[in-house]
């Protein structure tokens, strides 16, 4: 890599810190990195790369195996080439290339799958419900548990919420700087602001003890929750409810939009619910809707 192209990374590395999460930067400059890699062995330097060029490596990166011989997946390959296109995009929009050779780079589309686990409703109660202790631990999975499925906030959202971005009493919560650098506000519901507010006045100070940390949510000595210990409580309540399906924390996100979708709620508003960009993303939850009629059909008509 020459130390101009290093230079464009570098430059490239910083916008994305401020346009995207925690989780999105290092895949996409992995992604890149790779792909510079491939440029430096065949000597082309970043500022002069063709489409033609583009083409090329699109029909290696099909080719490509893992080192157990088989092929990467289609979504590694629309991964890949997404990067790109935002490395390329960049260059161009920030004047270090006259043109964007990457503009008419054709990404094979992935298709949204639906998701593995939905809960019912009387699944989600019962594994709410399990977490009924009422010490500092207890209150603090209690509020968690309830906030999942009242907002259908990701991970890495509720482990940045502090307790300055609730709002009990008018019961909302500000998601700051969520996935795409986005803010946005979410109702809580009763029981969610209910439970919020007994760990607060009772867990949270307990487990804060000397601890200045500013999160709302903390961990047993007084930490930052990190997202194997969220899916570790999760997980530990959906076998105490006696919950059979494969229970994530993304699983409280993926069964409120069901839930919402099922209750005859605007598709928009599950949309800003959920923080997602573009409706095409909300809409899959349709799919799952469609699913269910598909089985009642099955089940109930004439012809079925």
């Amino acid at each position: 890599m020459s130390a101009k192209t290093a230079r464009l990374y570098r430059r490239y590395g910083d916008s994305l810190h401020i346009r995207y999460g925690e989780r999105t930067v290092p895949e996409y400059l992995s992604h890149t990195s790779a792909f510079l890699c491939w440029l430096s062995e065949q000597g082309i330097e970043l500022t002069e790369v063709r489409a033609e060029d583009l083409q090329t490596y699109q029909n290696q990166l099909l080719g490509q195996k893992k080192k157990d011989g088989r092929p990467y997946s289609l979504g590694f390959q629309l991964n890949r080439l997404t990067a790109i296109k935002s490395l390329f995009r960049f260059l161009y929009e920030s004047g270090h290339t006259l043109h964007d050779p990457a503009r008419t780079l054709e990404i094979p589309r992935k298709e949204n799958r639906l998701p593995r686990a939905i809960l019912t409703p009387k699944e989600v109660r019962r594994l709410i419900e399990s977490a009924k202790e009422q010490t500092p631990r207890g209150l603090r999975d209690r509020a968690i548990l309830e906030t999942f499925y009242a907002t259908g906030i990701r991970v890495s959202e509720l482990s940045k919420l502090r307790p300055a971005d609730v709002d009990t009493e008018d019961k909302t919560a500000r998601i700051v700087l969520g996935k795409g650098r986005k803010d946005r506000n979410v109702p809580l519901t009763s029981a969610a602001a209910e439970a919020i507010e007994t760990y607060l006045e009772l867990g949270r100070p307990v487990l804060a003890r000397s601890n200045k940390i500013s999160l709302l949510f903390l961990g047993d000595k007084g930490g930052k929750l990190h997202r194997a210990v969220l899916s570790r409580i999760v997980q530990h309540y959906a076998k105490k409810a006696g919950v059979k399906k494969t229970v994530t924390c993304h699983t409280f996100r993926h069964s409120v939009a069901t839930h919402l979708l099922k209750g005859r709620a605007d598709i928009r508003y599950i949309q800003e619910l959920l923080g997602h960009r573009s409706l095409e993303t909300t809409q899959r939850y349709t799919r799952v809707e469609i699913s269910d009629l598909r089985r009642v059909i099955a089940r109930a008509h004439p012809r079925g």
